[in-house]
């Protein structure tokens, strides 16, 4: 890089800054990343001028970072369909030592550091993409476990370091893709650590964690304790999707087990989230029927409370009806005593009458209280019933999507068995043109020999005529 430095003595402002850009982003904005089906395709800029120009050419900012999402957004496509690819081709768990693995974990990581803000530290300034991962366990709690996991690890000692560690845990988990999703959708948690126009800030990043669900289908298994994730340098390389004339030849025929292959990722996918749903459903109706259960049983505490309050009630009528017969029946001996028995008559008649309207109110709430549950627990039913019918079709549809992804299995099978048997074919076909081209050679030989025969023959039998005549 020492090459791309401008010969000056005393460099200004702009010559630093421009300096520094290019050696951070020369492997993006020297060329323009584009895709040609599954490869990579490479085509030159201007060179960046590195010295004051009145009038430069690719020195505008947002120039560059445009440039840079494309080209980031586009090895993010190679590198994730690389990746699905080889590891379905492969058949087995990958690791760390999995080269489209680890190409795919340093472009990752060049999307995540893109546009990060330059925070100032006692050491200097310092850029890391841990800040912003931190963030996810805020978000979806699920990714707490991941990051108290990276803090756990003895051997990480830098932010960078923890951040590579969180990408493979998350991609472990299967829930990259999720994670960054809910990050992409917090633009304003994100201005925090990225500026502006950065990938994570524009459309770019949304497409990218788009892409990341396909990588659910593959299983990996880092073991981190012995990796040294500090001290890695991530350089992205471009040889592994730069296009070959000689590997552009099948693949017209292997379009068709591409789009199986496709085909049969998206119903996996489908089939986990439909069996997630299930689940869920299946929740849902337990939890409905603990809760008709328990209205059940309130239900006929509330009868056996009204059965007890008009028994109360009956009970108090039969008394008040006899104080009042033996009030009438009783002996005037004295207007005295008479006068203080009414009154207790009376008083007694005023509490059980009181007594009587407590109760009557205290039977009209039990009533519509009785009548509200009955409702509920109608409801409860029709909701019930609803959700098993939908739980039914569910399961069909889940059975359908079973018996779909066994077909494309069997699919793929016999396509992998028909081009065996075209790969034989080829090959026989190929041993049979040598044959004859060997038999055509020797016959060409042969043929060269009898003229030469003949040519013998000829000259002797002009000799010998000559000496007849004579």
């Amino acid at each position: 890089m020492s090459a791309l430095t401008p010969p000056t003595d005393m460099p200004t402002p702009t010559t630093d800054k421009i300096t520094q850009a290019a050696m951070e982003t020369i492997y993006l904005c020297k060329f323009r990343v584009s895709m040609d089906g599954e490869w990579l395709c490479l085509r030159e800029l201007d060179d960046i001028s590195l010295t004051p120009d009145p009038e430069p050419t690719h020195e505008d900012p947002n120039y560059l970072m445009a440039n840079e999402r494309m080209n980031l957004m586009n090895m993010a496509k190679l590198s994730i369909k690389g990746l699905i690819e080889s590891a379905l081709n492969l058949g087995r768990t990958l690791d760390s030592d999995y080269a489209p693995l680890q190409q795919f974990f340093v472009v990752m990581e060049h999307c995540l550091k893109h546009g990060l803000k330059a925070k100032k530290t006692f050491l200097g300034q310092n850029k890391s993409f841990w800040g912003p991962l931190e963030l996810v366990e805020k978000l979806v709690p699920e990714a707490a476990e991941i990051t108290a996991s990276v803090k756990d690890l003895p051997g990480l000692k830098t932010p960078v370091g923890r951040g590579r560690a969180w990408l493979r845990l998350a991609l472990m988990q299967k829930k990259l893709s999720e994670y960054m999703k809910a990050l992409i959708n917090k633009k304003e948690l994100l201005s925090e650590f990225y500026e502006p126009n950065a990938l994570m800030m524009e459309e770019e990043g949304a497409i990218i964690a788009g892409l990341l669900v396909g990588l659910n289908v593959i299983d990996a298994n880092f073991c981190m304790k012995g990796e040294d994730l500090d001290s890695q340098v991530g350089v992205i390389d471009f040889s592994m999707y730069l296009k070959d004339g000689n590997s552009s030849k099948g693949s017209e025929g292997d379009g068709q087990i591409t789009a199986i292959l496709d085909q049969k990722n998206y119903v996996e996918e489908l089939n986990r989230h439909l069996n997630a749903t299930v689940n869920n459903l299946q929740a849902k109706v337990d939890a409905l029927e603990k809760s008709n259960t328990k209205l059940t049983e309130e239900l006929a505490v509330a009868n056996n409370r009204i059965i007890t309050l008009q028994e109360e009630m009956e009970r108090v009528k039969e008394e008040s009806s006899y104080i009042l017969e033996s009030n009438r029946k009783g002996p005037k001996q004295d207007r005295s005593s008479e006068g203080q028995a009414l009154s207790e008559a009376r008083k007694h008649l005023k509490e059980e009458t009181q007594l009587r309207l407590d109760v009557e109110k205290e039977l009209e709430v039990q009533i519509s209280m009785r009548q509200e549950m009955e409702l509920a627990m109608k409801m409860l039913e029709k909701d019930v019933c609803e959700k098993q019918d939908a739980l039914v079709c569910l399961r069909q549809q889940l059975d359908d999507l079973r018996a779909l992804k066994h077909e494309l299995a069997f699919k793929l099978q016999s396509s992998d068995l028909g081009m065996k048997q075209k790969s034989e074919l080829n090959s026989r076909l190929e041993e049979k043109t040598n044959q004859m081209a060997a038999t055509i050679k020797q016959l060409e030989q042969s043929e060269k020999d009898l003229v030469k025969q003949a040519k013998t023959l000829n000259s002797a039998a002009n000799k010998l005529i000559p000496k007849q005549h004579h």
